[in-house]
């Protein structure tokens, strides 16, 4: 209606009417107060939301690295820690084995040493004991032939147990020299 009353050949067409700026700049005013109002605020609020949980997880992130690279030297210790108990308990393994041959080497020479001993104690005994023998038979032996070559009877225990021990030391006398 604005329109009908102007001439509609003055009217340019690029130009909008006074009223219409007017109204377009009152309308402008009014949605940038809204939205300066309410829709800037909420814009800024879920930025910064956004920007709180973008570092939040960022620095949650570092924090999970950080604690996996310390869970990583841990694990980096304790795997250095058994490796080196490992090897201390091998090293004393290795050394309670060379003991327990030691011991048990030890065991078998001492072992050894008591039969050693003992087959020289039954021999010395068997010795004494064959002596004794051969000495007695020894000593009838002499006396008969004494009897034969004195031509008396020896008869006489004293006598003849006089005789067979002088004899059997004048043997040990000569039998000392010659084992020398």
């Amino acid at each position: 209606m604005i329109m009908a009353a102007e001439d509609p050949s003055k009217v340019n067409p690029v130009v909008p009417h006074p009223a219409e700026i007017i109204l377009g700049l009152v309308a402008f005013l009014l949605l940038l107060f809204v939205v300066k109002k309410f829709v800037s605020p909420r814009f800024e609020a879920l930025y910064a939301e956004r920007t709180a949980k973008i570092e939040g997880g960022i620095e949650k992130a570092e924090q999970a690295q950080a604690e996996a690279q310390r869970t990583l030297e841990q694990y980096k210790e304790q795997l250095a820690e058994a490796r080196a108990e490992a090897a201390r308990i091998r090293d004393d393994a290795r050394a309670e084995g060379l003991q327990i041959i030691e011991e048990l080497r030890e065991q078998a020479q001492a072992e050894s040493a008591r039969i050693v001993a003992q087959g020289q104690h039954q021999l010395d005994a068997q010795r004494a004991q064959i002596v004794a023998e051969l000495r007695a038979d020894l000593g009838r032996t002499a006396v008969e032939l004494a009897s034969k070559v004195v031509g008396e009877s020896l008869e006489d225990e004293a006598r003849r147990r006089g005789t067979v021990d002088r004899f059997l030391n004048e043997l040990d006398a000569v039998a000392a020299p010659a084992s020398k």
